[in-house]
């Protein structure tokens, strides 16, 4: 019998832990089990169309809260164009609302309930013995009489009964994506918020496994690999073996690890600052500086301990910080959002991601839902609408803080800009993106796809019309973000460019091979466009070099040199004298 194994995916780079743990799990049962990847952005009848075409006999899906409602969808179309398929989904989605997920589609066959490895092992060996799957634990079914048995949720007490479920040829066909890696189940916490609090404890996989398994992502050199550890750092004999390893190794890999910063030590600090540059990506889920929330959704941060492990991480300037916020949170109104907003945005991670609150199925959230008087969205991804501190209105207008904060601070397009901005707003960022939001808003930006080069001049006009900084200062420093990311490929074309005013001064430098070698030694012209894309000179009113590093506006003439032929510019000072200026 063929089995597809069917995962339904965000985006086109990320992959499915899941089915290939099921598939390997499963491997030496008498079954043809093949995997099929999609996207949530792939048309409806086109999966439809490519699962009919594979004929299996049972259709296995997971199902997510990113693709739970196409999926709902999906399972009535396939039921009518494969009738005898047999349909099986398991997943988050559904371990927790079985009986009216199965009510909704009595044509689904199976459920697997929790953790499906070995659930799924002992219900297809069932089905290809001819035996009964009923006692089977974990798996929700209909009987003889039609009604449905759910037997509880289930977990696989050990992690090393699991096989490693990537081979070459899969490393092959993952080329640029996202490759997800397991070392640990369960969280030492118990966050309301979260489904880890549905289950207690964590279960470890050997570290002599992990090594080894690490080591087969550093021989390909893949691109990243993203640990789903809830909490990567929560036990020290298991995490400090891992980093220390992943210090030594001569590769291009990214690790992404989800970490509790406030329980680093001093010996794991040692061990990031030794770290290669871009070794290692920290995710760090902070949610809120509210005591009073943080109280609420059972969750402890140890603020100042947070505070002095980001700055001395950050200051080792060799790992990528990605923070969290969730807006809407108990006890979180706009006043304590700014309060939360504004400690984590002075950390200046690499990326702030703000999210809005979500009611997951088997978190304990539920039970805050009457007190706080929440509104959710009654389909996934059953965010937040309102509650007793935040109106409808008030978070409408935060999904547009959020999209605009995603466009302006997370992209790193505009670091020197922001700071410069909102050193003039009092350092009140959130105040800022507010009134930045409101502007967008108010000028249905928001209904707009928007160009790289667009953006500079959306920001510029807003800080124009509101008179909040001088003006050629900002123009001077969106210069110099635009020239300092993405080799300096999107130009705005309202700002005053030196190769417009001093084309024939820049001209006569590149052909001056003796001059030009005083700042790139091996300098060889070869032809312009060869210049173009490796370099840019550009002249700026203001010493922003030095605003850079001190956020100290000095007006003083520069003339720097942008070199591209790294993934990070190169910046140089040049004497003017060499341009004839």
């Amino acid at each position: 019998m063929k089995l597809l194994l069917t995962a339904i995916n965000a985006k086109y780079i990320h992959s499915s832990l899941a089915i290939r743990y099921l598939q390997k799990y499963c491997q030496d049962l008498s079954y043809n089990i093949e995997l099929a990847e999609y996207t949530i952005n792939n048309h409806l009848l086109d999966i439809a169309d490519q699962i009919f075409d594979k004929k299996p006999d049972i259709i296995g899906f997971d199902c997510y809260i990113w693709n739970i409602e196409l999926i709902k969808q999906l399972i009535p179309l396939l039921h009518k164009m494969l009738p005898n398929a047999k349909i099986i989904c398991g997943g988050p989605e559904i371990s927790y609302s079985t009986a009216e997920f199965m009510q909704d589609f009595p044509m689904v066959d199976y459920v697997i309930r929790g953790e499906g490895e070995q659930v799924l092992y002992d219900l297809l060996l069932a089905l290809a013995q001819g035996k009964p799957t009923t006692d089977i634990a974990g798996l929700a079914q209909y009987d003889a009489k039609r009604q449905l048995q759910e037997n509880q949720a289930v977990v696989l007490e050990n992690m090393d009964d699991i096989s490693f479920p990537y081979t070459d040829e899969d490393i092959k066909n993952l080329d640029n994506h996202i490759i997800y890696y397991e070392s640990s189940r369960g969280c030492p916490f118990s966050c309301k918020y979260c489904l880890s609090c549905a289950t207690k404890g964590v279960r470890y996989r050997s570290l002599d496994k992990v090594l080894a398994e690490l080591a087969f992502f550093v021989k390909h050199n893949v691109k990243q690999v993203k640990f789903v550890d809830r909490t990567f750092n929560a036990n020290k004999k298991h995490f400090i073996p891992i980093l220390k390893f992943l210090a030594e190794q001569k590769c291009c890999t990214n690790f992404h690890f989800e970490a509790s910063v406030d329980l680093l030590d001093d010996e794991a600090l040692v061990i990031l600052r030794t770290m290669p540059v871009g070794r290692v990506q920290l995710e760090i889920g902070i949610q809120s500086t509210n005591d009073k929330t943080l109280k609420q959704i059972n969750r402890h941060n140890n603020w100042d301990k947070i505070v002095s492990n980001i700055n001395a991480i950050a200051s080792f300037n060799n790992i990528h910080i990605h923070t969290d916020l969730i807006i809407g949170l108990p006890n979180e109104d706009m006043q304590s959002l700014e309060k939360s907003f504004n400690e984590v945005y002075v950390l200046y991670p690499n990326m702030l991601q703000v999210g809005f609150l979500k009611l997951l199925k088997g978190a304990a959230m539920k039970e805050l839902v009457e007190p706080h008087k929440y509104q959710f969205m009654d389909t996934a991804p059953y965010e937040v609408l309102s509650n007793a501190y935040m109106t409808v209105e008030e978070i409408r207008k935060l999904r547009i803080f959020v999209d605009v904060f995603e466009l302006y601070y997370n992209s790193g397009r505009f670091v020197n800009s922001l700071k410069y901005i909102i050193k003039n707003y009092e350092n009140n960022a959130f105040a800022f993106f507010r009134s930045f939001a409101d502007y967008w808003h108010k000028n249905e930006l928001h209904t707009l796809s928007h160009s790289p080069k667009a953006l500079y001049k959306y920001l510029a006009d807003f800080i124009v019309e509101n008179k909040i900084a001088i003006k050629d200062v900002l123009e001077d420093l969106l210069r110099y973000d635009a020239l300092s990311v993405e080799h300096g490929r999107f130009k705005a074309e309202f700002l005053d460019w030196s190769e417009k005013k001093y084309h024939k001064n820049i001209e006569t430098f590149w052909k001056n091979t003796e001059m030009v070698r005083k700042y790139i030694p091996d300098y060889e012209f070869i032809n312009w466009r060869t210049v173009k894309n490796n370099y840019h000179i550009e002249y700026f009113a203001n010493d922003v070099l030095h605003f850079s590093p001190t956020t100290a506006i000095i007006s003083k003439p520069v003339i720097i040199l942008f070199i591209y032929t790294d993934d990070i510019a190169a910046k140089i000072l040049m004497d003017p004298g060499d341009l004839r200026l």
